[in-house]
């Protein structure tokens, strides 16, 4: 067989008029070949010669019905089921090429989103550490909420996945859009809730709001893809060239951006979210008159050791309090403690992990009782003494002389 530059050689000799006895003997080739080549619309290809049966072929009818009830059995268990001896890389080869023709069909629809209906929530991971109060780095989430129908754009970045702080990030985000969707897409977020059943406080949440979450099952991308794309317009468009300082850096740089960004024009609506949001909140539910009780909260009796513990940092409480119940609630701005209503503890939230946060002032209450409690006590010389004499009464010595 002639390679694809001599096939090329011949046909330029040939339109030259070289006869073909000529090119064959030039190219050492017989000269039917030579004609072959003139004649031919396509370069010259190997075809291997069709075979009739493989090693394969016996086990292929049984693949093909363990296939149609079972089309994601893989290939290794598929080997044992069948009693496959030969090579594991020729049966492979084989499955990959039945498995397609017994695979259901998973059609996507095109989605229309209606007004007010729903917002998509994802978390996004920025590709980039952002430095904390103790000189460490994290890679943070960052809350993204979409409305799907305008396509408008909130956001901030959160200290934590988990569900206090994800409840806190969804209200912020919902006060920004100023109503409230009728329904919040997640996927199987761990902190919004797993398999069917949603995590501690979503319900409720929820129910103060008057929407519902709905989880999406597994593989079905396209029912959240508004919020996905965005995900990456942010690594494309917002990361490249910046730096921050800060957790709270980082937010006051994307607010910003995403006024742009909601400024500019969606190719697949031809208008801008700013423009169309104003439908979407029309036809959304209004804000309730009681806002959602979200954050951290817990009540503890304090310890001689006069800190309580939020997420994985400790914070410290006036001493005077301990041994009493306290609460303890967070944001995701501030730590506050009360003891029966009055303010033993505010200090602004650490992102770190595993930070002892100390105020100065509650360290110089805890000197001043501990030198309280080592001072001897006072004795009363009028109240506290006993007569000796009734010792003698109790052991019957009185009137005795020794």
């Amino acid at each position: 067989m002639i390679t694809l530059e001599d096939c090329a050689l011949i046909r330029r000799l040939a339109a030259e008029g070289v006869p073909k006895t000529q090119i064959a003997e030039r190219l050492r080739i017989s000269r039917n070949t030579v004609t072959r080549a003139v004649a031919s619309l396509e370069p010259p290809k190997y075809e291997r010669a069709p075979v009739e049966e493989t090693s394969f072929t016996p086990f292929e009818e049984r693949v093909r019905a363990m296939l149609a009830e079972f089309p994601e059995m893989p290939a290794t268990v598929l080997a044992e089921r069948v009693g496959w001896w030969g090579s594991p890389s020729w049966f492979r080869e084989n499955v990959a090429r039945l498995r397609p023709e017994q695979r259901r069909p998973d059609p996507a629809d095109r989605l229309v989103w209606a007004a007010g209906d729903a917002a998509q929530c994802d978390l996004w991971f920025p590709p980039k550490r952002i430095p904390l109060e103790d000189g460490t780095t994290e890679l943070l989430p960052v809350l993204v909420m979409v409305a799907a129908h305008s396509r408008f754009i909130c956001g901030r970045m959160l200290p934590t996945r988990q569900t206090p702080d994800l409840l806190l990030g969804s209200w912020s985000l919902i006060e920004q859009f100023g109503s409230v969707p009728r329904r919040l897409i997640w996927d199987n977020e761990t902190g919004i809730g797993r398999r069917g059943r949603l995590a501690a406080g979503v319900a409720e949440f929820c129910g103060t709001l008057a929407t519902r979450i709905h989880q999406l099952k597994p593989r079905d991308p396209e029912s959240k893809g508004v919020v996905e794309r965005r995900n990456g317009f942010f690594e494309t468009s917002f990361m490249p060239g910046r730096s921050f300082d800060s957790p709270a850096d980082f937010n006051v740089q994307f607010i910003d951006w995403l006024e742009r960004a909601n400024a500019r024009v969606v190719r697949t609506l031809k208008a801008r979210p700013v423009d169309l949001v104003d439908a979407d909140r029309a036809a959304m539910l209004a804000l309730p008159p009681i806002p959602p009780r979200v954050g951290w909260v817990n009540q503890i009796r304090l310890g001689r050791d006069y800190y309580v513990r939020v997420d994985s940092s400790d914070y410290s409480v006036d001493p005077t309090v301990i041994g009493r119940l306290v609460t303890v609630t967070a944001d995701l701005e501030r730590v506050r403690v009360r003891a029966d209503g009055r303010l033993v503890a505010d200090h602004a939230r650490v992102w770190a992990r595993h930070v002892t946060v100390t105020d100065p002032g509650h360290v110089a209450t805890a000197l001043q009782l501990r030198e309280r409690v080592a001072e001897p006590r006072r004795v009363d010389d009028v109240g506290l003494l006993r007569d000796l004499a009734d010792y003698d009464r109790a052991f019957g010595l009185d009137g005795q002389v020794a």
